[in-house]
């Protein structure tokens, strides 16, 4: 494989594979970042005297290793991407500094592009990332900002927000660039044939044991009498903060439900030209003016009111506060037998699973579908046990096909408890790709080599185009992308 095309899925690798703390432990990278306001500073060689003669000897600092258009990346950044990679978790054994250098270098060319080409960022969204990382790290070291900033050398805390905003934002450029080059490369069923028959049978891809899962859910019910409970204190709430001038950020802290909430600061921020949140909190956030408390309203969350802090053209500043009715235990326990029964009638044979569900189930989602899950990765029924969410995988692994499960209790990541019983059908052992079966799977191959080609072909164009500057051992890089312009 060319050096171009893995520097392009070593890019991507890592942007999957970094997580916010790890990518950031390297953090003064920064200076890789940076846009060159001046032009870029000469080495200044220090003299140091040799013990045994009279001549002096350079000792060389950190230089000027390459120049991206208004993008500088130093000698150091090169070990300090090796290090920030290895933090991250990702395999590094066998990189050579020739390589990461490559995808440093194309990594910049996006970034660079992305201003040429006008693409915006949210100064706002770029904030509130900060806010949100900070937060995040705070937890590593107790709280302390002290104990933060003397782990990153850094001198006061604006100094570290600036320098975090600084990457958040190049790393965001760099990507919507990236999303921009492939974002109109389609492919036709054609291309999708092309690309498999040309593919020698001996070297075609080999697909794990795939399965169809089904289940049917019962939802405990909230009584009437609970949901107007909830309703009635968010309509107390709404009154003290409308008519009595309490802090509502005060009541948000001290009796929503929104974990999410505290981590970005009490605000989030809203863009009518970018869907954030569920619908029915977008209808009643973008109704309101300044200052403004919306009127209870629900979601599959539980019941909110929402809190207009600051309009800004299409950005919203918002808050909520958000109360999940309590589910009794009586109607838990209702919920577990109802299902029960309908898990014995499936198994005496008096209904399928699949019209069970559609009679039955609580979860919208797939009822209508006769309980079958989707694969939210390939967007079809079936599941590569491989690849399988660790969590289902358990649930089902000593299932045999066609075989209905005992019913479990549930929970999901907002601690609402519900009951459900699972089905496996439709297993296919571990192949080779086939045309046919495969279709989807060949498509995305398919799809991600001609994104991959519409990428380099971008590149090539777009080197000849940008001042490019490659100093010192890395000119003698045998690089596959023309850096050298040779």
């Amino acid at each position: 494989m060319l050096l171009k095309t893995n520097n392009l899925r070593f890019i991507n690798n890592i942007g999957s594979a970094c997580v916010l703390f790890a990518c950031l432990l390297a953090i003064n990278v920064l200076s890789a970042q940076e846009i060159i306001e001046d032009k870029p500073k000469e080495e200044k060689p220090a003299e140091k005297k040799d013990s045994t003669s009279t001549t002096y000897k350079a000792v060389k600092v950190d230089g000027v290793a390459a120049v991206v258009g208004d993008y500088i990346i130093l000698e150091s950044d090169i070990p300090k991407e090796r290090e920030q990679i290895a933090a991250a978790g990702g395999n590094i054994e066998g990189v050579k500094d020739c390589e990461l250098m490559g995808s440093m270098l194309e990594k910049k060319l996006y970034a660079h592009h992305a201003i040429q080409d006008s693409i915006q960022v949210s100064d706002a969204e770029i904030r509130g990332q900060v806010d949100y990382q900070i937060q995040q790290f705070l937890q590593y070291f107790n709280g302390s900002m002290e104990r933060l900033l003397e782990y990153y050398k850094k001198d006061d805390e604006q100094s570290f927000r600036d320098e975090m905003f600084e990457i958040n934002k190049s790393n965001q450029l760099a990507s919507k660039m990236q999303a921009k080059i492939v974002e109109e490369v389609e492919i036709t069923p054609e291309e999708v044939r092309e690309y498999f028959n040309k593919i020698p049978v001996d070297k075609r891809p080999v697909f794990g044991t795939e399965l169809k899962v089904a289940q049917i859910v019962a939802e405990p019910k909230v009584t009437e009498e609970e949901e107007q409970r909830i309703i009635d204190r968010l309509n107390g709430f709404r009154e003290d903060v409308m008519e009595r001038g309490a802090s509502f950020r005060s009541k948000a802290v001290l009796y929503g439900q929104d974990p999410g909430l505290k981590d970005a600061g009490y605000k989030y921020i809203l863009d009518r030209k970018k869907p954030r949140m569920v619908k029915e909190f977008r209808q009643a956030a973008f109704a309101l003016q300044e200052g403004e408390v919306s009127e209870p309203f629900k979601t599959d969350f539980g019941y909110h009111i929402v809190y207009c802090q600051k309009i800004r053209g299409q950005q919203y500043d918002v808050s909520h506060i958000l109360l999940r009715p309590k589910v009794s235990d009586q109607a838990i326990k209702e919920a577990k037998e109802r299902l029960e029964k309908i898990r014995q009638r499936i198994v005496d044979g008096d209904i399928s699973f699949a019209d069970a569900a559609k009679e039955a189930s609580d979860e919208r989602e797939t009822k209508n579908d006769g309980g079958q899950l989707i694969n939210p990765e390939t967007q079809d029924y079936n599941f590569e046990l491989t690849r399988m969410d660790t969590g289902l995988y358990a649930q089902i692994q000593n299932l045999k096909d066609n075989e209905v499960s005992l019913v479990m209790k549930d929970e999901d990541n907002r601690g609402n408890v519900k009951y459900k019983i699972l089905m496996v059908s439709d297993r296919i052992d571990e192949h080779q790709a086939d045309y046919a079966r495969d279709f989807l799977k060949i498509k995305e191959l398919a799809l991600k080599e001609k994104q991959l080609n519409a990428i380099e072909k971008w590149q090539s164009e777009k080197i000849m185009d940008t001042y490019i500057k490659i100093s010192g051992k890395y000119r003698d890089c045998d690089f596959s992308s023309n850096w050298l312009k040779k």
